[in-house]
This record gives C-alpha cells, structure tokens and sequence, in this order.
C-alpha cells in the first residue's frame, strides 16, 4: 500500500478499512481511519459497521456521534448494528429519527426496522413500519414482504402476516419459509403442512433447509410424529438436503414432546454430523416435561462442555432434579453454577399498551408505579379462578420450602402481574399480548387458560419456545409446549 504514495488516497484507505472490517479486524481498521488526513462519510460508517458487526454498540455509538456529515447509508448502519445485537428498542429510536429529519430509506433500512419490531414484539410498531414501507414504494418488494410476514408472526398477528404473505405479487422460498415457520410457531401444524404442499406445487419456487425447519417445527409443537419422520426422510430423499444439527434439533423437540425420550437420545447417538449445544438442549428440555433425570444428566454433561457459560442448561437440570425430589444432587448443580459464577437470568414479561408503550416486569416485582393496583387484582382474579377450578400447581417451583411459600412465589410470576396489568388497562373482552424471555410454566399456563374463559379475554404469550393462544379456557399449543 505504502508503494507509489497510494497510502493517502482515500479510496485506498475506505477499501483498506473494509478489507479489515470484512476479516473482523477492527483494531487494524482503527488505526488506518485514525492515521487518515482526510475522512469522508464512507471512512465515517465503515467504522461505525466495524463496531457493529463487534458488537461495541457503544463504540459505534461515539463515532457516529462525532461523524460530521451522516447519509442514509450512516443512519441505517446504526439502526441495523442495533437490530443485529439485540437492541430492537435503539433501532427503532433510530428509523423513528430517519423519518422525523427527513432522510431517505432503502430496503436495508426497512429490513433492520422490521427485525427490531420482530424482536420487540411490539404490534403499534409492526402496523407503522408497514405503513412506511408501503408509503415509500416498498409494498410489493419480495425481500420486504418476507420480513413483514416474519414481523407479524413474531408479534403474534398470524392472521396479518397470512395477510401480507397472500396479498404478495412475487413470493420465493424465503417467504414461504418466514409464512411456514409463522404457522408453526403458532401452533397451526395443519396450516403450514397445507402451505408446504401448495409451495412444492410450483415450479419456480424449491424448499431449502430453513423451510423443513418450519415443517418440522409445525410437527413438533402439534405432537405429529409420523408426520415428523415422513418430512425428515422426504428431505433427503426427494430433496437432497442433508439433515443439519439444527434438523436434527427438532426431531428430537419432536419425539422428546411426545415422551419418547430414549427415542430421541437413541436418534442423537446415530446423527450424521455433530450434535451441537441446540440437539441436546432439546433433549434436556424433554426430560424437564418428562422427569427423565437419567437421561438428562447425560444431555447435561455434553452441554456444560459444549456451552460452560449456558447458565440456562444448568437451571433445566437443577429443576428437572428438583421436580424429582433429588435435593443433593440439586445442591451439587447449584454449587457449580456458584463455582463458576453464573447467576440465572431474571424473568421478565413485557406487555405494550394502547399508547405503544411497553411495559416491563420481573419476577417478584415491585418496581412499577401501579405495583400496588396490579397485585391486588391479581389476588382477585385468582380468587375467581379458584372459585372455577383452579390448583396452583405447586411443582412449578424449584424450591424445598413451604407449600404456602410456593403458592406466594407462584403468584409473583412475571407473566401473572403483566396479565394482571393488561387487565386493569383494557378491561375483559379484549386482546392481551405478553411476551416473556423464558418458557412459561404449568402454572402460569393453567392461569393463562382459566382467566381467559372467566375474563372473557384473548390472551397472547409468546415465550422463547413458541405462541400460545388463550381463548374460551383453551390453548393454541393443545398441551405441547
């Protein structure tokens, strides 16, 4: 570079800094950004995704700060650095001031702005991003349109994302992969094996592996475990996708749900290719459903040796052991998480409002301004399930202490108070979306199912695991989850 005094052009110098951001060099990148004399808006946003693509949202953060002249290429770089590190809230601050100033979107832009909206959940949101795309000539853009169909299954609005799916003029496996893994997270099996079969009907459009993914996915949430296999096979066999760690993942969701847990591991055991931290959380999952504490102690010991910071897989273990009364082997878990300090994430239940506002509530919490208002509804509407029916179901506490205590622990469950909320805001009759950060228990599901009948309420729960749809005492997931 140095030869011919090619190192002060600034052409040489932004290719220089790409060529280094590309390899995930960003120290090499900052140094020939630093040393540089003269800087444009490339050299500017070239760093800016240099720190995104790290993860150093807050580096990327001083230098967009400090970059004197931002384009729309700039401002869609923060947004998507936000999007792509899990900072959906950031992103949309971001798209809301490219709207406000005035500044022109691409479909880059959209796409970032439509991943944030997914990740939040957040439906006022999901309905303003559609508007600008469509106000900006993007309506009918087939790489839009997909991640609006993936947007609204995220938000819970399966019916809007069929909506936006149908009223496509152009579709690719994309956007029937994003409609066909919507449908499965939804819990509508039927649905998306209909879609498949509708899609292998065309000749311009070939599933991939993202789709059978979904058609797994769909067989997995309804129970369907002949449908399962058949699909498994029919994807090498008539479509020459080798099964990945990530198929194999979901067929072993699949048998464990279904309670053929040696099954499962039997399948792990006989995998083509290496079975990854996902293959036997899968299976650890099902032994937690099905109180297979041999088995999981074998799940167990591969991911603590695949994923030795996973504090999730040691807390599945800790409970599938505590549901089985083994209190020192519980011990024993608790104190290697203590030994190789981790502490278990918090749960949190987040709920949006009429105004698009989100609301945020942890376990046991005492934090918002209503706090006082939200538990004692909560006693209420707990008394009136009571009345219709309703036994805590007291193993969903991990804990050796007092049935009373598990009862009082029970009814501080993130996703109980933002249900509680929900319903001092909007009253009964109304739509109520919750979305929580781990898998809902039996408990809160029970609760979730009662309250919708006597409250007369539809009630929306998206954990990590999948929707669920409460309506008239009854769930979308029919008891798989």
């Amino acid at each position: 570079i140095l030869l011919g005094g090619f190192d002060k052009h600034r052409f040489v110098e932004n290719s220089l800094i790409g060529a280094y951001v590309a390899c995930g060099d960003v120290g090499a990148a900052r140094k020939v950004f630093d040393e540089m004399v003269v800087k444009d808006v490339i050299s500017w946003t070239s760093i800016v995704v240099a720190y995104s693509k790290s993860g150093d949202m807050g580096c990327a953060e001083e230098v967009f700060a400090q970059c004197p002249v931002k384009d729309m290429v700039a401002w869609t770089a923060m947004l998507t650095g936000y999007a792509q590190n899990s900072m959906p809230a950031k992103a949309l601050e971001v798209f809301d001031r490219m709207a406000t100033i005035g500044m022109g979107i691409d479909e880059v832009s959209l796409t970032g702005a439509i991943s944030a909206c997914a990740q939040l959940g957040a439906v006022r949101r999901a309905a303003w991003v559609q508007e600008i795309a469509e106000r900006n000539g993007f309506g009918q853009n087939v790489i839009v349109g997909s991640g609006l169909v993936d947007m609204y299954a995220k938000c819970g609005l399966i019916d809007e994302a069929r909506s936006v799916f149908d009223g496509m003029q152009e579709k690719n496996v994309y956007t029937y992969s994003s409609m066909i893994v919507g449908l499965a997270s939804h819990g509508r099996a039927k649905e998306a094996i209909a879609l498949f079969k509708d899609m292998v009907r065309r000749a311009d459009v070939v599933p991939n592996h993202v789709t059978f993914i979904g058609l797994l996915t769909a067989c997995s949430h309804a129970g369907m475990v002949r449908d399962g296999h058949f699909y498994f096979a029919q994807m090498k066999d008539k479509y020459g996708i080798l099964p990945s760690a990530d198929h194999y993942t979901c067929m072993v969701d699949l048998l464990g749900r279904a309670g053929l847990v040696d099954e499962a591991l039997d399948l792990v055991r006989s995998m083509i290719v290496e079975p990854h931290g996902g293959v036997w959380g899968a299976l650890l999952g099902a032994c937690r459903i099905h109180g297979n504490t041999d088995v999981a102690k074998v799940a167990a010991e591969h991911l603590f040796k695949l994923e030795p910071e996973g504090i999730g897989n040691y807390v599945l273990l800790s409970n599938t052991l505590a549901s089985a009364g083994k209190w020192d082997e519980v011990s024993k878990v608790r104190k290697l998480m203590r030994t190789r300090g981790l502490k278990k994430d918090p749960a949190v239940s987040s709920f949006e409002g009429r105004d698009g506002l989100v609301h945020q509530f942890f376990a046991g919490d005492n934090s918002h301004p209503k706090t006082n208002e939200i538990k004692k509804a909560l006693l209420e509407l707990a008394a009136k399930l009571k009345h219709a029916g309703y036994v805590p179901i007291l193993t969903s506490i991990v804990y050796d202490v007092s049935d009373g205590e598990k009862e009082r622990l029970l009814m501080g469950h993130s996703e109980k108070l933002a249900l509680s909320f929900g319903l001092l805001t909007l009253g009964s009759r109304c739509t109520i979306r919750i979305v929580k950060n781990l898998r809902i228990c039996d408990d809160c599901h029970l609760f979730m199912r009662l309250a919708s009948r006597i409250e007369q309420a539809e009630i929306i729960v998206r954990d990590n695991m999948r929707f669920h749809h409460f309506k008239d005492g009854e769930c979308s997931c029919g008891g798989f989850w």
